[in-house]
């Protein structure tokens, strides 16, 4: 039986269809927002999965191109893998929902989010993370019980806007995603023009509150339709063997996590692993897992102990000591642009690529955006961490980096009009010890600002940490967190931004949230840290460069009567393809009439825009052409002056005595100078050689006079 329950956001009404379709699913519901429809399935194995020590949660997010009336491009036509824009809305799903799991479940849990229909003014992606959350906890197998809401923040004219439809996101300065629990904040995202701490986090706020009208009312549904959940089977080591390891091991380690020194640290723990293997498992192999386990929990312990009772990171820094930083740029002879970004032990080399505006990104997904030209991707290769792996396509952390990063440098770069260019970032990661992603924002600035693209300001990012007490009373947060703190840590916050303001948070938690006071804090200390490292790649390049390489396209503009668009075109292409290959370069069009014009060859790029301003010049009486003969008569020659526009010479004015024959003065192929005398009524072109000949001669005295004078 169809249960259906709603609710009201932003003024438009959310309502769940319980019971309608899917039911052999554990659960699936119908959530609507507007004429947005998504459809979810939440499904669970029966039993855990074997081997793993880690909770197996999938999380799908579908996009069906029928949802916005489009048929997929390509020569299957039908949705292949997911876009990326479909895996960073599944990973925003995913963060806020997987630390409210009970430690130790390790059951497959996936939760299929099918997207039905889309109204441009309700995005799918925040109706997805409601519908994932209520179909958790309306599950009978899966142990899920804390709700989420999750609503979007827009900023327009000063003012916060819930939900904002199309209209107001075009004019928003914040692109803000709040998710949060009745009592705390769980993940927050957030894109804006150099937003300041203080607004940034009033909107988060204001996020914080609509989410908790939310989750009260999936509470209310849960009570009404939920069913009685299955008892969980969650894994825990075997108690007696834990005491055992603990009293063999816990002193080695708690000694090797003191040190300093990464490598002498890691040293030190292989040291215990190779003790613990001889002591527990050339008896007992069958313990590794529980071993290896309680292992990773006395490090856990340990790592926390320090920070929050004895104050101490495991490096030795102070909780706002960002590690030794340097900057290069310009390392790479032949690339457009290059930065190399070092924190630590840390590295990301980003290289700068300056392309046509044909080079944009084309994209096919059922948001309203259809391409882009400014590109960034992030590469995590296996070496970077010391370790051995196939290399194969960017997974879905490569991708939601290089979109964080992306999206922290996209208000400041220049518009076409400004800069007529496609850029590419690439981002590659040479070593990491935490905060990659972070790290690629600052090698990213270093390489535009190397490759002279005129940036508004150069960015910069951080990834904050924090760790809590088991009570959450004590909160300790940390600046520029590396791996084993993110590794043992509570979050990993990361802010990047201007000295003006902030263009890009990522926020996640593994525990219930965050207080507001974290936040607040988290946000100011990162603004410290950000204008710190600022400071260094100002030191390095104090602004983008005056030239561009000199192995980069060279981008020139002009701008024409729309209407004469067709004349450039040519019927069928054949004039703008006979302009490409005569000369070399690429065109791009616009609708208003602007056209660009790149090449690596300065030359050959003035030579295009001198053939496309003669196609689009008008011809003016009185100005004199050289034309080129193109027909002759008994009554006189056809000129064309200007590509496509011709004239008649009549044959009494072809010279200054009188012509008998006009092949006695012209013939067809013959360039000649003729002056403009008139266009009648039906556009017709007078010409006049004789008066064209008498005024250049006039010319050429007048200059020569001038001569004996000086």
């Amino acid at each position: 039986m169809s249960e259906i329950a709603q609710t009201t956001v932003a003024g438009r009404t959310i309502k769940i269809d319980y019971g309608k379709v899917g039911r052999l699913s554990d659960c699936a519901l119908l959530i609507s927002y507007g004429d947005t429809v998504v459809l979810i399935n939440a499904n669970s194995s029966d039993k855990p999965r074997e081997g793993v020590d880690f909770f197996p949660l999938s999380i799908e997010y579908e996009e069906r191109m029928y949802s916005v009336g489009k048929i997929p491009g390509g020569f299957i036509k039908r949705e292949g893998k997911p876009t990326e824009k479909a895996i960073l809305h599944a990973r925003a799903i995913d963060r806020p929902l997987r630390p409210l799991f009970p430690k130790g479940y390790r059951n497959d849990v996936q939760v299929v989010c099918t997207i039905l229909s889309v109204d441009q003014d309700n995005v799918p992606d925040i109706l997805a993370i409601n519908g994932a959350s209520l179909a958790l906890c309306m599950s009978e197998n899966i142990p899920f019980t804390t709700p989420v809401g999750a609503v979007s923040v827009g900023l327009v004219d000063d003012k916060f806007i819930i939900n904002p439809d199309l209209k107001q996101r075009e004019k928003s300065s914040l692109n803000l995603t709040v998710c949060a629990t009745k009592d705390r904040v769980m993940m927050v995202e957030a894109g804006g023009d150099e937003i300041p701490e203080d607004i940034m986090y009033n909107g988060i706020v204001c996020g914080f509150k609509e989410c908790k009208k939310l989750v009260a009312f999936q509470e209310e549904i849960v009570k009404k339709y939920g069913k009685e959940k299955v008892e969980p089977e969650l894994y825990k080591a075997d108690e007696e063997l834990e005491g055992r390891v603990r009293e063999f091991a816990f002193e080695m380690i708690k000694d090797a996590m003191h040190i300093e020194n990464r490598d002498s640290r890691n040293d030190a723990l292989k040291a215990v692993d190779d003790k613990l293997e001889e002591e527990f498992l050339e008896d007992d192999p069958d313990s590794e897992a529980d071993i290896s386990d309680i292992v990773h929990r006395i490090k856990r312990e340990i790592v926390r102990d320090m920070l929050l009772k004895e104050h101490k990171r495991v490096d030795g820094r102070a909780f706002d000591e960002i590690r030794p930083i340097s900057c290069e740029v310009g390392i790479l002879p032949r690339t457009h642009g290059t930065g190399l970004f070092t924190r630590g032990l840390t590295q990301v080399m980003t290289v700068a690529t300056l392309g046509s505006l044909e080079d944009v990104q084309v994209l096919d997904g059922v948001g309203p955006e259809e391409s882009k030209r400014y590109i960034h991707q992030y590469n995590f290769p296996s070496y970077s961490t010391g370790e051995t792996r196939p290399l194969r396509g960017p997974g879905r952390r490569e991708i939601g980096h290089g979109a964080l990063a992306e999206k922290a440098l996209k208000p400041l770069i220049p518009s076409e009009d400004e800069f007529p260019y496609t850029i590419r970032l690439v981002s590659e990661v040479l070593s990491s010890n935490g905060s990659t992603s972070q790290a690629s924002i600052c090698g990213s600035t270093l390489a535009l600002l190397d490759a002279g693209v005129p940036i508004k300001r150069p960015a910069a990012g951080i990834a904050m940490g924090l760790v809590t007490s088991e009570d959450m009373s004590q909160e300790e947060i940390l600046t520029d967190i590396q791996g084993l703190e993110d590794f043992f840590g509570d979050m990993d916050f990361k802010v990047a931004g201007t000295e003006k303001g902030i263009t890009a948070i990522q926020f996640d938690t593994k525990i219930h949230g965050l207080s507001g006071n974290c936040i607040k804090q988290t946000l100011y200390r990162a603004r410290t840290a950000r204008l710190f490292i600022l400071n260094k790649i100002h030191e390095c390049i104090p602004g983008p460069r005056a030239e561009l390489s000199k192995y980069a396209p060279k981008a020139f503009t002009m701008s024409i009567d729309p209407e004469k668009i067709r004349d450039v075109i040519g019927s069928g292409g054949k004039v703008i393809n006979k302009i490409i290959a005569e000369t070399g370069v690429k065109i791009d069009i616009k609708e208003d009439g602007k056209i660009f014009v790149t090449s690596a060859d300065v030359e050959s790029a003035k030579k295009a825009l001198k053939m496309i301003d003669d196609l689009t010049k008008d011809v003016v009486v009185g100005e004199i052409y050289l034309g080129k003969v193109t027909k002759t008569t008994n009554f006189g020659a056809f000129v064309e002056v200007l590509p496509g526009k011709e004239g008649l010479v009549h044959i009494s004015k072809l010279d200054f005595t009188r012509v008998n024959k006009v092949e006695d003065v012209v013939s067809v192929g013959d360039r000649i100078l003729v002056k403009v005398t008139d266009i009648d009524n039906q556009g017709r072109i007078n010409l006049s050689r004789k008066d064209a000949i008498r005024e250049s001669e006039k010319k050429n005295l007048k200059e020569k006079n001038i001569q004996k004078k000086q």
